[in-house]
């Protein structure tokens, strides 16, 4: 995953050596970095012609790291939305986009705890919603967290004190 140059703990140190890199003229390896963050090429083409001050701020850094940790996991569906909803809290808390960066944070984990809820909350779908679905299971449970507390979980993993 951060086969390059490893995996940054914070968005400053990511910015720290694209700033060596650029003063050393060394614009192939800005975009490697940047690629290896998950930060949009464009940026990195920005910062290397000046038109940016720096490679990345704490929300990109962030975003990135998810976008990397994401396609390593192949996530379908609902984890998917679980990722906007990191994005989300990122968007709304600097001190969560920090967290996400952080080397002892990732998604991997994140969605344990989202899973973990959804098993240990599950509920008995009602006959009539498993009949009008054809299913003739005699018991169908259900347990994955709404929109409202999938956020809560994520906060309380990743952000807001990163108690976990």
């Amino acid at each position: 995953m951060f086969e390059n140059f490893g995996e940054f703990n914070t968005f400053e140190e990511i910015n720290e050596l694209a700033e060596n890199l650029f003063n050393e003229g060394d614009f192939a390896s800005i975009k490697t970095l940047a690629k290896e963050n998950g930060i949009p090429e464009e940026m990195a083409k920005m910062y290397i012609s000046g038109d940016l001050p720096c490679l990345c701020d704490a929300m990109t850094a962030a975003v990135g790291k998810l976008d990397v940790e994401a396609r390593e996991l192949k996530l379908k569906g609902l984890m998917k939305d679980w990722i906007s909803y990191i994005e989300c809290e990122c968007e709304e808390s600097e001190e969560v986009a920090r967290a996400v960066r952080r080397k002892d944070k990732c998604l991997k984990k994140c969605i344990a705890e989202l899973l973990k809820y959804s098993f240990a909350n599950q509920w008995t779908v009602p006959q009539g919603i498993l009949k009008e679905a054809g299913v003739k299971a005699s018991k169908v449970t259900f347990g994955v967290p709404g929109m409202g507390k999938a956020r809560e979980i994520i906060a309380g993993y990743y952000g807001k004190g990163g108690k976990k």
